[in-house]
């Protein structure tokens, strides 16, 4: 039975990571048609009321306690408005691929922030991390036809900020969300998406029209596959695997992105940009390694 189980996990771990990697040329396709934050926040609010319908047909409370609804609040603005929002406009500058490698050097930025956080010192496998991982990103950039300009390393600089704010948020909200795992994240996607949308309606001007049939099928996929199935399989996952294996998921994820990125988008993938993904996912495994 747990070889059984063990064998389920990794197949639901499979769906998760492709489901999300394959989000990264999905979102990119999208932008071409739909502004980032209207397209990011219209999805969210959707998966939201799904997901929160489908936890309550499960039996599911979507009662916040009290002293919960301020921890909740703050899980929504980093793990949905600054994560998904910001990794989503960096997209404006960069490739999908590029964009899935910087956001998901996360992990990285977790273990270096739990010293001035949580007291925890450095150690040497996670400076090594850091190593590593900034080693992938520099060579992602580096040797180009030219110097990276304003615009790209703004979107540099944006996806940095959504991989080290995720990951503040997991330093500093280690205690899970006293809520059923579906009715938390229904309200963190949710409250997280709304913001996007008031900035969306303040600062974009999106045409619904814009979008095509291909478009509207892109929008239907980000909705349904990533915020939503993905997160039905992720949490099934958990349930049959260890924490340890199911971090794969963040090692496979930006493989997907980066490899399907170049098959859909006709994105560059030669020496240069295998070597880089290489170097960056060993620093992130060295420190999903040095957090178990």
């Amino acid at each position: 039975m747990l070889r059984e189980d063990r064998r389920t996990g990794l197949l639901l771990l499979a769906v998760t990571a492709v489901g999300w990697g394959l989000n990264w040329p999905a979102m990119k396709l999208l932008l071409r048609e739909w502004p980032p934050l209207f397209s990011r926040g219209t999805a969210g609010i959707v998966a939201a009321v799904a997901l929160a319908a489908l936890a309550v047909a499960r039996g599911q409370s979507l009662a916040v306690p009290r002293s919960e609804r301020r921890r909740l609040v703050l899980a929504a603005l980093v793990n949905v408005t600054a994560w998904m929002g910001l990794a989503t406009l960096s997209m404006r500058w960069l490739s999908a691929g590029e964009g899935a490698l910087v956001v998901y050097t996360m992990p990285i930025w977790a273990t270096l922030l739990a010293w001035p956080v949580l007291g925890e010192r450095p150690t040497l496998q996670r400076l090594a991390a850091l190593a590593l991982g900034v080693g992938g990103i520099t060579l992602l950039f580096a040797g180009q036809a030219a110097a990276p300009g304003p615009d790209q390393l703004l979107g540099i600089a944006l996806a940095l900020a959504a991989a080290v704010l995720f990951a503040l948020g997991t330093v500093t909200m280690r205690r899970p969300l006293a809520l059923p795992p579906l009715a938390a994240v229904a309200w963190q996607v949710g409250l997280g998406s709304v913001p996007l949308l008031m900035l969306a309606a303040a600062f974009e001007q999106p045409r619904l029209d814009a979008l095509s049939r291909a478009g509207a099928a892109v929008m239907v996929y980000m909705t349904v596959v990533p915020m939503g199935v993905c997160y039905l399989t992720w949490f099934a996952a958990l349930r049959r695997l260890p924490p340890a294996t199911a971090s794969m998921a963040t090692l496979m994820t930006p493989v997907v992105g980066v490899f399907s990125a170049a098959l859909v988008l006709g994105e560059p993938l030669g020496l240069q940009q295998l070597a880089a993904l290489l170097l960056t996912l060993a620093g992130v495994a060295l420190a999903l390694h040095g957090r178990g």
